[in-house]
């Protein structure tokens, strides 16, 4: 899709669910269209090597890590067109606002990341950037518990559940994360959780 303006696009879902396999996607179609494309990735998530965006089925793109949102703003080019983000979730709240920022200008703004955090919360700054959004696609992966469609990321600790209480943030793959549906995921220690049952 050439673009006239900018705009926002969100991707979001759980783990496993192929919201980088989609951004890549995406960057390669505006690649063909020769478009200017910039991706960025935060510098935590250095599962793949610090200089590229991967997917979980093997594909990648190249990318620039940064520390922070605003860091995108400085190392952006004055030719760009397109600005890739990955791992949106691991990223500050100012992302919304460069975001904003970069759609203003006239730049087609991608990010993708996790909605919901493993305790199936929202995984900020992921929320506020889909209200924001022109376009957003909520991805589903397999349940691997029942088969069903999966929105939900299971943390797996030591092969059982993480504690409510256990840190948002944990960087990992296959050993550590698996795609649940609501009914399959669970969270020991979740407020209310009790009550519901």
């Amino acid at each position: 899709m050439i673009h006239l303006r900018g705009r926002l696009e969100v991707i979001c879902g759980s783990m496993f669910s192929g919201k980088s396999e989609e951004l890549i996607r995406r960057v390669r179609r505006a690649e063909i269209a020769r478009q200017t494309v910039q991706v960025f990735k935060p510098s935590i998530d250095n599962r793949y090597g610090e200089a590229s965006v991967n997917s979980h089925d093997g594909r990648a793109a190249d990318a620039i890590a940064v520390e922070c949102a605003r860091a995108i703003l400085t190392q952006l080019k004055p030719e760009t067109t397109v600005v890739a983000i990955d791992e949106g979730q691991f990223f500050d709240d100012e992302l919304v606002q460069v975001c904003s920022e970069l759609a203003d200008r006239g730049i087609r703004v991608m990010v993708a990341g996790l909605d919901l955090d493993f305790r199936g919360e929202p995984f900020h700054p992921m929320p506020e950037l889909a209200a924001q959004a022109e376009d957003v696609d909520k991805l589903h992966a397999i349940c691997v518990v029942c088969g069903d469609e999966a929105a939900r990321t299971q943390r797996i600790i030591n092969g059982q559940p993480a504690n409510y209480d256990d840190p948002v943030i944990l960087v990992g793959a296959q050993e550590a994360y698996e795609a649940r549906c609501r009914h399959c995921h669970e969270v020991p220690g979740k407020p209310g959780l009790e009550a519901r049952r």
